[in-house]
């Protein structure tokens, strides 16, 4: 049996994944990275994207992450992330309903409230979550 690397995804909310995989492909802010058993350790920054956990060449799970780290020791790959969906768990319509709310509450803040930035951030999250579920 081939080695297998250990894998843990983690929020603030809740732990989303954790256990043994063959393979990891993460979007990190320099480039997109894979990491496999014995890998080299490193640490960098994530950028919104999704997170593929592979089996072999197959797919398992497909994670979508909005920024945080990645922690790569001779223990395995660690991922932090600001907030994270597995996309097997999520539905369109609920999405395009979060969307829309934060849109209309992004249009009734006055200009130059310092929570635009936030709920900017927030969209540009949920259109990435969206245009990963189309895909």
């Amino acid at each position: 049996m081939a080695d297998k690397l250990h894998f843990s995804l983690v929020s603030p909310a809740r732990e989303l994944f954790s256990g043994a995989v063959d393979h990891v492909i993460a979007p990190g802010t320099e480039g997109e990275f894979g990491v496999l058993a014995h890998h080299a350790p490193f640490m960098t920054t994530l950028k919104n994207g999704v997170v593929r956990v592979l089996e072999g060449d197959a797919v398992r799970m497909r994670i979508y992450v909005r920024g945080g780290f990645a922690d790569v020791t001779p223990a395995g790959l660690t991922i932090l992330a600001e907030e994270a969906r597995n996309l097997t768990d999520v539905k369109a319509e609920d999405v395009d309903a979060e969307l829309e709310a934060t849109r209309l509450k992004l249009l009734a803040l006055d200009k130059g409230d310092p929570k635009q930035f936030a709920l900017q951030e927030q969209m540009a999250y949920l259109e990435g979550v969206r245009a990963a579920l189309a895909n």
